[in-house]
């Protein structure tokens, strides 16, 4: 199991070593990457935002990938059986879109003709930010044009998922914060049409995956998250493995206390993502259940990004044990939802 980083420094040294590897509940290392050694062609820094219900969910992007950078934008109507995503991209930004050394504060913003993002803390708050968009040539279902304002609320003191994770090549390195559990309150307005998270009152919840790091050229995840109330109190967990030599970034959260987890694996049928995705850890404190509502493929080729996975969104059930040895039983009356993908990349 990886070790527990309490105390907080630069992630780099004087020789672009990383100074802690590890996981935290918060970002607590200075991402001084003006010390890591590895060109800024090769640097990926991105936010990304899943809001998500169980009737239909929305991704904001945007990613500074060195060679490119890009806002993105993928709705998804469960019922209809469709997904459908737009992007946005400037050549060669090499880490120029100024995105923040921190989530806990600064802006995002990206524009490209009438098309644009933004992601703002909202001011005197420090538990909300406003994510706000419009894409007008997006087309969905005979629907033309995306746009909306969303705002997340979170505890800051409540715990996260934060990582530093090594590789065996030193030059590489990944620094992530995850997120789950924030209520998300605003609107969607597709082509004239309406769609609303109201926060607790139609489950809608969002999850933040907060990442700046230098990836091997082929990598591979597996990534699952998940949201709701049991018991009448916040649940939600990050499942993320796959990649790096120190990378258990697996996490429950419970009353806003993160249950920091070892190993933990889900199966799937590739042939049939729609049938069960079971979890599994390695010391018996995770068995769950996710049953999708709705799957997708993706195959995606942009200029110098190629990545194709499979993503499955559903109900989550089953059981947990907190670190003090309580089990947690889920069931489908929770209405615990969440996502799970397996993803590979060559970047």
């Amino acid at each position: 199991m990886q070790r527990e980083i309490t105390r907080g420094s630069d992630l780099f040294d004087d020789r672009g070593r990383l100074i802690q590897t590890g996981w935290a509940r918060q970002l607590i290392m200075n991402y001084n990457r003006e010390k890591m050694r590895a060109s800024l062609l090769r640097l990926k820094e991105w936010d990304c935002y899943c809001i998500l219900n169980p009737e239909f969910q929305l991704n904001l992007i945007v990613a500074d990938v060195g060679y490119f950078g890009m806002a993105h934008v993928n709705w998804f109507d469960y019922k209809a059986g469709k997904n459908k995503s737009s992007e946005i991209t400037k050549l060669f930004t090499r880490g120029n879109l100024n995105l923040p050394r921190t989530a806990d504060h600064g802006d995002v913003e990206f524009q490209k003709g009438n098309s644009w993002i933004k992601f703002k803390h909202l001011p005197g708050s420090l538990s909300q930010r406003e994510l706000t968009f419009d894409f007008p040539n997006y087309e969905f279902e005979g629907r033309k044009g995306i746009s909306g304002r969303i705002v997340l609320t979170r505890d800051p003191k409540d715990d996260t998922m934060v990582n530093v994770i090594p590789f065996r090549n030193p030059r590489h390195f990944v620094y992530v914060q995850k997120i789950v559990c924030m209520p998300a309150l605003g609107e969607v307005n597709l082509g004239g049409e309406i769609y609303k998270f109201e926060g607790e009152s139609n489950d809608s919840y969002a999850s933040l995956d907060w990442s700046r790091g230098v990836f091997p050229y082929r990598t591979e995840w597996w990534w699952s998250y998940a949201s709701g109330k049991v018991n009448g109190k916040y649940f939600g967990f990050n499942i993320d493995y796959g990649f790096g030599t120190d990378s258990s970034k697996n996490m429950l959260f419970y009353e806003g206390k993160g249950h920091h987890l070892d190993e933990v694996t889900y199966t799937f049928d590739k042939n049939d993502p729609m049938r069960p995705w079971r979890y599994n850890s390695n010391d018996g404190r995770v068995e769950l259940q996710l049953d999708p509502v709705y799957s997708n493929r993706d195959d995606i080729n942009l200029l110098f990004l190629q990545t194709g996975g499979i993503h499955a969104y559903g109900f989550i059930t089953g059981t947990i044990i907190l670190d003090d040895g309580t089990k947690l039983h889920i069931e489908r009356k929770d209405r615990v939802f969440g996502s799970a993908e397996y993803c590979k990349h060559r970047w």
